[in-house]
């Protein structure tokens, strides 16, 4: 291996009954690739006894790096935690329930060495329920369409990326499922590698319909952020400028009727069209100004602070 220094960086909420076997087979394949590594474990708030766990690791492994939340902020936060605190120059992402496997990793690196700056895993025959499997695939193919991505599973946390690529990245709400997306806008080459998958052993899945609509809502925002960072004003102003369109026409048309009443009747009809009318025009201007003021504001806000909160960093 080229590398001096790999990086896996693994956000935890109550897996105890994997991280034992996570931890040894993870040790197992990284001594066998024979490079400097370390191993970042984030406990995103757990509930369980998950961090007395990783403590223990963390005393009997020089390897092992160990950062805790103060509570639950989401598996994106403590994706960004882990990358943040990563030393290596290169970083590899893994879920901790074991789904993923540990032994795939040198041919996401291998791939990296091929040229790639981030290597996705692809879940080819994914060992999941019938209808979050339905879901993935829907929601694989909808975000290909949308924001043109190739990856086939851009949700597989497994993933290998240049040190480069991540260091300035800022994610928040379930943006770490779009990562590849975000990175590629950047000219980063992006490729994949079929990756095994395995059936949940221990532990409940966080998977669920809110965490599914809340995907469609970050997509609906990657599309924004990569078509329209650069110019935020042409979508704004897009649809200010339809609302203010409809309104004048509205406005026009209600003008012209208001006046041929008046010269056949002697008197004016203003009616509800014409306050349409004015109210689209208000709508269509203010949407252009505060939607433009807000989408500033909320960049400025995720750019100054972070959305998560460490108690404590076992490292040496």
């Amino acid at each position: 291996m080229k590398f001096k220094k790999i990086s896996v960086a693994i956000p935890v909420y109550n897996e105890e009954g994997n991280l034992i076997e996570l931890y040894t087979r993870l040790s197992k394949v990284m001594n066998k690739i024979g490079v400097d590594y370390e191993i970042i474990f984030t406990d995103d708030g757990s509930k369980d006894n998950s961090f007395s766990i990783l403590e223990e690791i963390y005393k009997r492994d020089m390897h092992v790096k160990v950062i805790k939340h103060r509570k639950n902020f989401g598996e994106c936060a403590a994706t960004v935690s882990g990358l943040k605190y990563s030393s290596g120059d290169v970083i590899v992402t893994m879920d901790g329930d074991l789904q993923n496997h540990p032994e795939d990793i040198p041919g996401l690196l291998k791939k990296i060495e091929d040229g790639y700056d981030v290597v996705s895993g692809w879940r080819f025959d994914r060992i999941d329920p019938l209808e979050k499997r339905i879901f993935s695939k829907i929601a694989n193919s909808f975000r290909r369409f949308l924001i043109k991505e190739d990856i086939h599973d851009s949700g597989c946390s497994l993933k290998a990326y240049r040190k480069e690529a991540v260091e300035n990245l800022n994610l928040y709400g379930d943006m770490h499922r779009y990562i590849t997306a975000i990175i590629s806008q950047y000219g980063f080459r992006i490729g994949e590698v079929k990756v095994r998958h395995s059936e949940r052993k221990h532990g409940k899945s966080k998977y669920n319909a809110k965490r599914i609509f809340k995907g469609f809502l970050d997509l609906f925002y990657v599309k924004f952020w990569l078509d329209y960072s650069r110019r935020p004003l042409h979508f704004f102003g897009f649809i200010g400028g339809i609302l203010i369109l409809v309104g004048l026409v509205l406005g026009i048309i209600k003008t012209i009727t208001t006046i041929l009443y008046y010269l056949r009747f002697g008197e004016a009809d203003i009616g509800p069209l014409l306050l349409a009318s004015i109210f689209l025009v208000i709508i269509g201007i203010l949407f252009i100004m505060f939607g433009f003021l807000a989408e500033i504001q909320i960049r400025i806000y995720y750019d100054a602070r972070k959305n998560y909160e460490i108690e404590k960093i076992l490292e040496r």
